[in-house]
C-alpha cells in the first residue's frame, strides 16, 4: 500500500513527489507519455538559470532529482484508476496493480482528438471519450475504438460484454496484440466520420466504409480528463477542477500543473505540485 502515487513526472508530479517523500511517505511516480517540458527548446523566463536551459535537461533533471532522493519512479502506462472497497485507490498498469491511499495527477494537458474530418461534428452523437460512461447505451450493437495502444485496449475490453462487435480502428498505425472472438483491428487511413443525426459510418482513405453505432476515441495515453470521466471527478474544459489545496471533488484524490488550466507556466506548475504534496500529507496524517 503506497501513500501516494503520482501520475506524472513534469514540474508538478516531480515537486509533489520532493515534498511527500521528505515527509517520510511512501511515494511512486509513474509516467509514460512524453511531456510538453520536453518539446521547449530554450526557457529564459524560470528561475535560477542565468543562460537558460532546455525543457528536456530540466526534464531529466527533475526525474534524476527524485531518483536521488529514492522515489520509486517508473516509466510505465496508468491504464486505470479505481477506487477499491475501503475508499483506496487501485492502480493499473499494463502488467501491474498498485494500492494506494491518495492519487495526484499531473499528467499534463494532453489533446487526443483525433484530425480526422467530422468526428468532432459528432461529440455527444456516437463519439465518447470514455467506455465506462458511456459503453452501457451500446448493449447488442457494433461500435467502433480509435487507437493502438494500451489504452485503445484497455477501452475495447470494458466495451467486450456490452457491445455485438468491435472494432479497433488504428489509424494507419500499427496494430496492437490483442485476442477475443469479437474484437476485430483494421489498420486502414481514416478519411470521415459520417452520419446524419448521429454517428454512423468510418469512411476509409480506400473510398471503402464501415458501419458503427458509436465511435470511442482511445488515442496514446490516457490523460487526466479520461481518467476523471470514470472516477466522477468534476472536468471543465477538458481540465481537472480543483479548489484552493488542489483537491478534486473526490477526498484522497488531487490535481496539479496543466491538468487543471490557467496559467501553464513550469512556475505555477511547481508550485501546484508543492501544494497538493503538502495537502497529501496532511490528508495521511490525519487518517
Amino acid at each position: 500500500m503506497y501513500d501516494v502515487i503520482i501520475i506524472g513526472a513534469g514540474p508538478a508530479g516531480i515537486s509533489a513527489g520532493l515534498y511527500t517523500k521528505r515527509a517520510n511517505l511512501k511515494v511512486r511516480i509513474m509516467y509514460k507519455d512524453e511531456s510538453a517540458l520536453e518539446k521547449t527548446e530554450l526557457i529564459e523566463n524560470y528561475y535560477g538559470f542565468e543562460k537558460g536551459i532546455s525543457g528536456k535537461e530540466l526534464y531529466k533533471a527533475g526525474i534524476q532529482q527524485a531518483k536521488k532522493l529514492g522515489i520509486e519512479i517508473n516509466k510505465e502506462e496508468v491504464i486505470k484508476v479505481q477506487i477499491g472497497e475501503n475508499k483506496e485507490f487501485i492502480v493499473q498498469t499494463e502488467n501491474e496493480t498498485y494500492k494506494t491511499k491518495t492519487v495526484i495527477f499531473a499528467t499534463g494537458n494532453k489533446k487526443n482528438t483525433p484530425k480526422i474530418k467530422g468526428i468532432k461534428n459528432f461529440e455527444g452523437k456516437g463519439v465518447s471519450y470514455c467506455a465506462v460512461c458511456d459503453g452501457f447505451f451500446y448493449r447488442n450493437k457494433e461500435v467502433s475504438v480509435i487507437g493502438n495502444g494500451r489504452y485503445a485496449i484497455s477501452e475495447a475490453n470494458e466495451l467486450m460484454n456490452i457491445a455485438k462487435r468491435i472494432t479497433i480502428l488504428t489509424d494507419g498505425k500499427e496494430a496492437p496484440e490483442i485476442r477475443a472472438d469479437n474484437i476485430k483491428i483494421d489498420t486502414r487511413k481514416i478519411r470521415e466520420v459520417k452520419g446524419n443525426q448521429k454517428v454512423e459510418e468510418v469512411e476509409f482513405e480506400d473510398n471503402d466504409k464501415l458501419k458503427t453505432d458509436g465511435i470511442f476515441v482511445a488515442l496514446g495515453v490516457a490523460g487526466g480528463t479520461e481518467f476523471s470521466k470514470k472516477l466522477g471527478i468534476i472536468t471543465q474544459n477538458d481540465r481537472m477542477i480543483v479548489n484552493e489545496n488542489m483537491e478534486t471533488n473526490i477526498p484522497g484524490i488531487y490535481a496539479c500543473g496543466d491538468c487543471v488550466g490557467g496559467l501553464l507556466q513550469i512556475s505555477k506548475a511547481v508550485y501546484e505540485g508543492t501544494k497538493a504534496g503538502l495537502q497529501v500529507i496532511q490528508y495521511i496524517r490525519k487518517t
